[in-house]
């Protein structure tokens, strides 16, 4: 009898033990948490961080992050405007903004990014399939930079950039969040914001787009080689005018010189006929025997000839 007394007391104890553990639950800092009795929420949801009472088995708790969540999504092949297909990936903060709804309508924070990824999937694609592809890409303020630096781009990728639109990216994300916004509280969620992550060409037209850029590099050099060979041309031609220039003026110039020195030369032999008449004779007649004979000369000469005058008289 005794010893069944004290295990009925042991049991009550534990039971005791069990109960008080039961009633009491903690909340850390980011976390906010519902009462769950019979699979049913009541009450408000708890966000203050410490130690709270609940009923013991009959009530349970479930747990929440408070804190801002990041949803990523799968990058997603969409066409836009101008048919140019592309890859798109998006991100996205949001936070559990009503616990109780959140709980009846998704449970987890696994059902809450499986609900983000079909509401922000489609208005993405909605979004990206009404605007041209210069509107993704850049903002309705953006200003192309100086010549210079234009020279170096595509004619066609320039056409892009000067183009005028109405609409940029930063309107087409803050379009995406207030869509989006619209359909989260009835899943108890706050989406705080949403951005475009990466935007690129799909393979195909990728490949396009370098072929495309690699053709208007080929042009742009050709370009550059024509005008290179234009005026190493032009150098030339006009270096070939100024070498003909300065041969001229040189010819020219010595054609004078050699009409001064033969005027001189001739005004020196005149005063030296002038002066003597014979002596400037024998002179000249010495200066052609010199130039117009060599050892092995032979000449044949008639005995009243002038050029025989002077070797006459030499053999008297």
């Amino acid at each position: 009898m005794k010893k069944s007394i004290n295990i009925g007391f042991g049991a009550l104890i534990l039971a005791a033990i069990v109960a008080f553990s039961g009633t009491f639950y903690t909340l850390e800092e980011g976390e906010q948490a519902i009462i769950v009795q019979f699979g049913r929420p009541i009450g408000q949801p708890v966000t203050d961080a410490g130690l709270h009472v609940k009923v013991p088995f009959i009530q349970d708790v479930r747990l929440f992050e408070k804190r801002l969540l990041i949803w990523d999504g799968a990058p997603n092949q969409i066409p836009t405007k101008g048919r140019e297909f592309i890859w798109i990936d998006t991100t996205a903060r949001w936070r559990i903004a009503d616990a109780t709804t959140f709980l009846e309508s998704v449970a987890t924070e696994a059902g809450a990014r499986s609900r983000l990824d079909d509401i922000i999937d489609s208005v993405v694609r909605d979004q990206v399939s009404g605007s041209e592809l210069v509107e993704l890409v850049r903002s309705a303020s953006w200003k192309a930079p100086g010549d210079k630096v234009m020279e170096e781009v595509p004619a066609e990728v320039q056409a892009q950039l000067n183009q005028k639109i109405s609409r940029g990216r930063e309107e087409i994300t803050r379009n995406i969040l207030t869509e989006a916004r619209k359909i989260m509280p009835q899943y108890g969620i706050e989406l705080v914001d949403v951005r475009i992550k990466r935007l690129d060409y799909v393979e195909s037209v990728r490949e396009r787009v370098y072929s495309r850029m690699i053709s208007e590099r080929k042009r742009i050099a050709a370009q550059f080689r024509s005008e290179g060979e234009g005026q190493s041309a032009e150098i030339l031609g006009t270096m070939g005018k100024e070498l003909s220039e300065i041969r001229s003026s040189a010819y020219r110039k010595v054609q004078e010189i050699r009409g001064k020195a033969d005027a001189e030369a001739t005004r020196i032999y005149g005063e030296a006929y002038n002066a003597d008449p014979e002596f400037y004779a024998f002179s000249r007649t010495l200066e052609a025997y010199k130039e117009g004979q060599n050892e092995n000369s032979v000449m044949i000469l008639t005995t009243d000839s002038d050029y025989y005058r002077y070797l006459k008289k030499a053999g008297k």
